[in-house]
């Protein structure tokens, strides 16, 4: 995972110092809490525990009330799988953890994003909506490195100074989706027909961040 570091970081300050001479960038640096969540299997369950997420982008504004932004997130947690358990009444009873010890791990996001922001420039403060799309790269202990689609949405109010710095603070909703498996179907021309069972998290989280306007 070193590489992706190294070239993430390169590329985040080869983008800087184009930002210092077009001055139409904002640096921004991304602290936040981003909450639990549980992905369900056929015979198994896993979490993605809750833990602190942060991160850095690049934003340029394409209008006074609209940017886009390439930006790096990371998120170290730990990911329990456990087997599932059928009772006698139908229902499921959480078994053992089958990945006890060797359950850390991260997930991070590299997400191209556009937001919206309400009001006039000239305000102190400014209500705005977002999403984003891109690739989430997951570490787990076992299984090594995978890459997945990823997106995010997010929401929150942007607190200018006289300074270039204003602070940013949201809520965002992450995802990832990647393939786990088959279902089998029967279907009465083709037969059997597998079709590809993807699971995905859905995680919640609040955080702020730091943005200073290279154009001030």
């Amino acid at each position: 995972m070193k590489k992706y570091h190294l070239l993430v970081t390169l590329f985040f300050f080869s983008l800087v110092l184009s930002a210092q001479s077009s001055q139409s960038f904002l640096l921004n640096l991304y602290g936040g809490y981003t909450f639990s969540d549980r992905v369900d299997f056929d015979s198994s369950y896993g979490k993605v525990e809750d833990g602190f997420e942060w991160g850095a982008g690049l934003e340029y504004f394409i209008m006074d009330n609209a940017s886009i932004e390439l930006k790096y997130n990371r998120l170290d947690t730990h990911m329990p799988l456990y087997t599932k358990v059928p009772l006698n009444n139908g229902a499921i009873a959480p078994g053992t953890q089958v990945n006890a010890g060797d359950d850390k791990g991260a997930i991070n996001y590299i997400l191209a994003d556009y937001t919206y922001y309400f009001g006039s420039s000239s305000q102190k403060a400014l209500p705005f909506l977002g999403a984003g799309l891109g690739v989430s790269i997951l570490e787990t202990p076992k299984s090594g490195n995978g890459t997945y689609f990823a997106w995010e949405i997010k929401g929150g109010v942007k607190i200018k100074t006289d300074s270039p710095v204003s602070i940013n603070l949201h809520a965002y909703l992450q995802s990832m989706s990647a393939a786990v498996g088959y279902d089998y179907y029967w279907d009465y021309y083709w037969g059997p027909v597998a079709v590809t069972d993807y699971a995905s998290t859905f995680q919640f989280g609040l955080g702020a961040s730091l943005s200073y306007d290279f154009s001030k």
